[in-house]
């Protein structure tokens, strides 16, 4: 085997591969005699087809086959032997059977990059509040109280927050209805900002069988890309108004929620309890976050450029999985597939950097996954879903979706040990009091709900 290996750029090699003629004619003779043996043709006992009209015949098919077997079979041979480090499967081009019984083939292959690691352990990180306040918890519990409510239907009065309505209606854009924002007998918790908080205000005050157009301005950044950056017209039809009928905060609240409390302090303290792990699940991830954006503000390098095209595939996949499970497509919402690979890219590019430095930190530590880590990975999912870990293990028998689930659990240790190695200080005043008035903004919101 003949390798020659030229550099296309400092992250990709071109390597020519060419493999004697012996192996390639041994593996061309095996094909076409075993299709001499077996192929039936018009004119011709089975087993008698002359070899010359078996090549005419099948020539292009059985050089596909071979050409494809003598690539994988020679392949990981020449990067082993170049000492090659390929971090994606190669570009296989030009797949030549030459006159002179040989076979060539390119692979153009993506490396790892070089570059030298920096100071990774004690970073600085502000500290995270994970203090959960009375007025939280009160807020929680309030929550708790309207969803557990029953409803009664009101028609001598006017629309109110906290009301839950029934309505038609039907959006139009410039004039036209626009056929995904219409709906009927639709549920609108009303003052819950679910559904467009300028919506649900200006429904406020209107009577059941009453008729209104509404018009509401969203932002650019709006969740539903079909609405984002439009005013639209909303025709509005009130059907139905129904009030909650509050439950009074007892030790009989706490009871109705679950039987396991026997009071209102019970509840107050499995609220708290609920609280804190959520806070503290987001202040690990805000943590990693910051982590990240410092690592990668330490780290300047390029990397493959086919791995950021893959990358920016799977955020534009993951958009259209959640479009899909709104009804809708990239088109449908008016999203330009062009456009959103651009606007990926510079994420993308940040993912696959980060992801490069952070196995540098797992080779130097020797973080690698264990069986441990894969049987809690899998407890987790099971919990999460309430299905049994042999069923969640079922779901990663494949290795295109095992080696993924893998590399996130990899990660997820890297950036444990990270957060464990950092160095942790308060956060400057003027930041503490912008944090202050943040919590305080949450909790006016959410008691206005």
């Amino acid at each position: 085997m003949d390798v020659v290996v030229e550099d296309v750029s400092a992250l990709t090699k071109k390597i020519t591969i060419t493999l004697p003629k012996e192996g390639v004619q041994k593996q061309l003779e095996k094909a076409y005699g075993k299709l001499q043996r077996e192929a039936k043709m018009k004119g011709f006992r089975r087993g008698k087809v002359p070899r010359t009209v078996i090549i005419r015949t099948y020539q292009g098919q059985v050089q596909a086959e071979i050409g494809e077997k003598l690539v994988q079979e020679s392949y990981f041979d020449a990067i082993e032997k170049e000492k090659i480090d390929p971090v994606v499967h190669p570009d296989i081009s030009d797949p030549v059977f030459n006159e002179d019984g040989t076979f060539t083939f390119v692979a153009n292959i993506d490396i790892r990059p070089e570059f030298e690691l920096a100071e990774y352990k004690g970073i600085e990180v502000e500290k995270v509040d994970s203090e959960i306040s009375d007025a939280a918890i009160e807020v929680e519990i309030e929550e708790l109280r309207r969803d557990m409510a029953p409803l009664r239907s009101v028609a001598d009065r006017g629309v109110e927050n906290g009301d839950v309505i029934v309505v038609d209606f039907e959006g139009f854009h410039n004039g036209k209805a626009m056929k995904e924002v219409k709906n009927d007998n639709y549920s609108v918790d009303v003052g819950s900002g679910k559904l467009s908080p300028e919506f649900e205000e200006k429904l406020v005050g209107m009577k059941q069988g009453e008729d209104a157009t509404h018009e509401v301005d969203f932002p650019a950044d709006y969740v539903n890309p079909v609405l984002a950056g439009k005013t639209v017209e909303f025709h509005v039809k009130i059907k139905e108004v129904k009030e909650r009928v509050l439950s009074e905060l007892n030790d009989d609240f706490a009871r109705d929620v679950d039987e396991k409390f026997n009071s209102i302090a019970d509840l107050e303290e499995s609220v708290r309890e609920g609280l804190q792990a959520e806070k503290d699940k987001r202040a690990e991830g805000d943590i990693a976050d910051r982590i990240m954006l410092k690592l990668l503000e330490r780290h300047e390098f390029e990397v493959p450029e086919r791995l950021i095209r893959f990358e920016v595939e799977e955020m534009i996949k993951n958009t259209e999985k959640q479009l899909e499970q709104q009804g809708m497509n990239l088109e449908s919402a008016g999203i330009n597939r062009d456009d959103l690979a651009k606007q990926s890219r510079e994420t993308a590019e940040k993912r696959v950097r980060g992801d490069f430095i952070l196995k540098k930190i797992a080779d130097i530590e020797d973080i690698k996954v264990k069986d441990e880590d894969m049987d809690r990975a899998f407890k987790r999912i099971g919990d999460q879903y309430n299905m049994p870990i042999a069923q969640v293990k079922e779901f990663f028998q494949s290795r295109d979706d095992l080696l993924p689930f893998m590399n996130e659990i990899l990660n997820e240790k890297i950036l444990k040990f990270l957060r464990e190695n950092a160095k942790f200080v308060d956060a400057a005043p003027a930041k503490k009091e912008a944090n202050k008035e943040e919590v305080a903004d949450e909790v006016k919101e959410e008691s206005a709900d």
